[in-house]
């Protein structure tokens, strides 16, 4: 057989055994534990989350599904670990509603349309405006006549500049017409601490770390950000109840695996997270912490991404928000 001949043969049975290979890696996948990078702080919200699911998952896969915490750069550390890690199935990314705002508003190490695959939106939770008990206004609509009546006067906190917390104010500045003093914190238990103690007059609360507070009688709800309202607090209205129509903030939680992952293993992780977020257990659990479950496509999730990420884009470039 000629020189070429046996090359270009070789060659073909060399892209069939490669083309065989993806459906063989899903097929055995996992063989091995698998880390699970959360870019933020042990004991935090999305690490609390990312445990609980990650105990599940490792149930349903039979393997060892490990957690490690690399907090920093807003998220961007841990990212960019996952987005340079091998596309294997075996590093995942964790992360939080923060991912969609980095691209508005911070030069970015790594680009995550092109170097990170949406997996599965896990968890939903809204927002809770919290304002101290003895505040002079008693709801949404006197907090906003206030604001209105003393521009630049009110102040609401978030925990740092660029985050959720700081852009739902912002949200409602531009809606409802109103002036506030933003006032950022290193984290949310300083800015929670600050509202209880009558230091800044309102914070947007992640559900998560502030529902406690509220049914203890530490802080008063005036609204939550959700479109319904929060089976926890059904007394408490939406924003889009108090006339701002499609008013609705949600701060999430999903997994991404860097690209170039085969298709196989990205689709079977998503069904095992949705499974995972489904399991009656494992939904109380986090229902407990004040979360909804949700468990998505990747389909579903990139296109949330992408309306999140313009959002905020948007959201950024009409209030000239900026951060160092």
């Amino acid at each position: 057989m000629p020189v070429f001949t046996r090359l270009a043969a070789t060659g073909i049975v060399a892209t069939l055994a490669l083309a065989g290979a993806s459906p063989s890696h899903a097929q055995d996948y996992p063989s091995r534990p698998i880390r699970v990078i959360v870019p933020y702080s042990a004991g935090g919200g999305a690490d609390n989350a990312a445990r609980v699911i990650a105990q599940r998952l490792g149930t349903a896969l039979r393997t060892q599904v490990v957690i490690d915490n690399r907090p920093g750069a807003s998220g961007m550390i841990g990212a960019q670990a996952v987005a340079q890690a091998a596309p294997d199935g075996y590093t995942v990314l964790y992360d939080a509603s923060t991912y969609a705002v980095n691209p508005a508003l911070r030069k970015m190490p790594f680009d995550p349309d092109k170097d990170l695959v949406p997996v599965s939106l896990a968890i939903t939770v809204p927002n809770i405006l919290v304002v101290h008990p003895d505040a002079p206004y008693k709801s949404f609509k006197e907090f906003v006549d206030y604001a209105r009546q003393h521009p630049g006067k009110v102040s609401y906190a978030s925990y740092g500049a660029g985050s959720p917390a700081h852009l739902v104010g912002e949200l409602l500045k531009n809606q409802a017409g109103i002036d506030m003093l933003h006032v950022p914190y290193k984290g949310g238990a300083p800015a929670l601490a600050d509202v209880m103690g009558g230091q800044v007059n309102a914070y947007f609360a992640n559900a998560a770390s502030g529902l406690s507070y509220v049914q203890s009688g530490r802080l008063k709800a005036l609204a939550v950000t959700s479109a319904k309202r929060m089976a926890a607090l059904p007394d408490t209205p939406t924003i889009a109840e108090n006339g701002f129509k499609n008013f609705e903030v949600l701060e999430w939680n999903g997994f991404f695996l860097p690209k170039g992952t085969p298709a196989a293993v990205v689709d079977r992780l998503a069904k095992e997270v949705k499974a995972a977020v489904q399991d009656p257990d494992t939904r109380a659990k986090l229902n407990k912490l004040g979360l909804d479950t949700v468990g998505s496509t990747p389909a579903e999730f990139a296109s949330f991404i992408q309306g999140e990420t313009r959002r905020w884009k948007d959201l950024a470039t009409a209030n000239k928000i900026t951060v160092e």
